[in-house]
C-alpha cells in the first residue's frame, strides 16, 4: 500500500466531510461525522481486501473458502474448487472443513470455564486429575504449562524435552491430556462439554470428527486438482490416538468460526479476567511457517502491530487459519481441503501466509487512517 495512495484517500475523506458539512448546514440535518468516516473507510477496506485476496485465489488456484468479517458485516467471501474432487461437488458457504489445531483454543476455553466454576486452578498439577501423569517424570507439570506448551512434553509416555516451564515445545498430547482434565473435573465427556460450547457460541454447523453425522463435509485430499489422493477414514480418524479431538478434532465452517470469534472476543463466553489470561503472552513460539510470535492459551499472538490473535491448523489435506483483530473486531477465516505435501508445508500455507500479510497491512492502514482523520493530533 503506497503512501501516495493513502494520501489520496485522505484527501477524498476531507472532501467528503466538507461536502457533508455543507449539506448539513443547508438542510439542517445533523450528520455523525464519525459514522461517515467509518462507512467510507469500510468501503475502501472492502475494495482493497477484495482486490488483493482475489489475486491470491488466482495465483494459487486456491481450493477452499476465505472470508473476512468486520464485526457482523461481511467484507469479503470467496469459495472455490471442490469439497469432493471425484464427484466435482463444489465448495459453498455450508461446506464443513476439518480445522485441525484451531481446535486447541476451544479446549483452552473449556479449561478456563472449569476454572471460573472453581473446579480447578491453572497452577494445579495435572497429576491431580490424570493418573498417567502420576510419575516422577510428569508429576510437576501444571495445567498452565500444558495450555501454553511449556511442559516439556512431546508424546505422552516419552521423556520430557526440558524442565517444565523453562522452554516451548508444541505438544498435541499435552492438549489431549487437557481433554482428560476437563472430563475429570466436569464429570462429563469432553465431547458433551464441547457441544455445549458450540451452542453457547451460536455455532450451528460445527461438530466433532469422530461423531460427525451431518452433510457437506469436505473430504481431505493430498496432491492437486489434477492428481489427488483422498485421505481415508475422515473425519472419524480425528478421534484416534494420532490426533485426538481436544488437540485437533473439530469440524467447522466459515460462518461458525466467525460466530465463535465474535462470541469469544465479545465477552459472551469467558469473564474478562479469563479472556485476558487466554490472550496474554505467557510463552514465545518460533513457528516454522509463521515465524516468531507470542503464545497464550491455545492461541498465537502477533509480536508487533497490528494486535492479532490467530492459530493455524493442519490435518493431512486440510490446512486452516483463523485470525481475529481485536482493535477493529475483524475476523479472517481460511479453510481448505487439499494440500500438496510433496512441496512441503511452507508451500501448503503460502496462501494463508500471504492473506495474513495482506490483512496485517490493511489493519495497520485502517487504524492509522482513523487516527489521522478523526484526531490528527494523535501521533503514530
Amino acid at each position: 500500500m503506497t503512501k501516495k495512495f493513502t494520501l489520496n484517500f485522505l484527501m477524498f475523506i476531507v472532501l467528503l466531510l466538507t461536502f457533508s458539512c455543507k449539506t448539513e448546514t443547508q438542510k439542517s440535518v445533523i450528520v455523525d461525522k464519525n459514522a461517515i468516516i467509518d462507512s467510507t473507510i469500510t468501503s475502501f477496506e472492502k475494495k482493497l481486501v477484495t482486490q488483493q485476496i482475489d489475486s491470491i485465489f488466482k495465483k494459487y488456484n486456491f481450493n477452499g473458502s476465505i472470508a473476512v468479517f468486520k464485526d457482523a458485516a461481511e467484507l469479503y467471501r470467496n469459495n472455490n474448487g471442490f469439497s469432493d474432487f471425484k464427484n466435482k461437488v463444489k465448495i459453498d458457504g455450508s461446506t464443513v472443513f476439518a480445522i485441525g489445531s484451531v481446535t486447541k483454543q476451544f479446549t483452552a476455553v473449556l479449561i478456563l470455564l472449569q476454572m471460573e466454576q472453581g473446579k480447578l486452578s491453572l497452577e494445579d498439577k495435572v497429576s491431580k486429575y490424570v493418573k498417567g501423569f502420576q510419575t516422577k517424570e510428569y508429576e510437576n507439570i501444571t495445567i498452565h504449562q500444558l495450555l501454553n506448551h511449556t511442559s516439556g512434553l512431546n508424546t505422552f509416555g516419552g521423556k520430557l524435552l526440558f524442565k517444565s516451564g523453562s522452554d516451548f515445545f508444541y505438544s498435541n498430547d499435552g492438549f489431549n491430556a487437557l481433554g482428560k482434565v476437563i472430563e475429570k473435573v466436569s464429570g462429563r465427556s469432553y465431547n458433551d462439554n464441547l457441544l455445549d460450547l458450540f451452542k453457547k457460541a451460536g455455532m450451528t454447523s460445527s461438530s466433532i470428527g469422530d461423531d460427525f453425522k451431518g452433510k457437506n463435509f469436505a473430504g481431505a485430499y493430498l496432491g492437486n486438482e489434477k492428481t489427488f489422493e483422498k485421505i481415508q477414514n475422515m473425519p472419524e480418524r480425528l478421534g484416534g490416538k494420532e490426533i485426538g479431538i481436544p488437540a485437533g478434532g473439530i469440524l467447522s465452517t466459515v460462518e461458525d468460526l466467525h460466530s465463535w470469534n465474535n462470541a469469544l472476543y465479545g465477552g459472551k463466553i469467558l469473564k474478562p479476567q479469563s479472556l485476558e489470561k487466554f490472550t496474554s503472552k505467557s510463552a514465545e513460539r518460533h513457528h516454522a511457517i509463521f515465524g516468531k510470535m507470542g503464545y497464550g492459551y491455545g492461541i498465537m499472538l502477533n509480536t508487533g502491530k497490528p494486535k492479532a490473535y490467530f492459530h493455524s491448523g493442519y490435518i493431512k489435506g486440510s490446512p486452516s487459519l483463523n485470525i481475529y483483530y481485536p482493535e477493529t473486531k475483524t475476523s479472517v477465516i481460511i479453510l481448505s481441503n487439499i494440500a500438496d505435501e510433496s512441496k512441503g508445508k511452507n508451500f501448503i500455507f503460502k496462501p494463508h501466509i500471504e492473506v495474513k500479510k495482506i490483512m496485517d497491512n490493511v489493519e495497520n492502514t485502517v487504524i492509522g487512517l482513523r487516527k489521522e482523520i478523526i484526531n490528527p493530533a494523535v501521533k503514530k
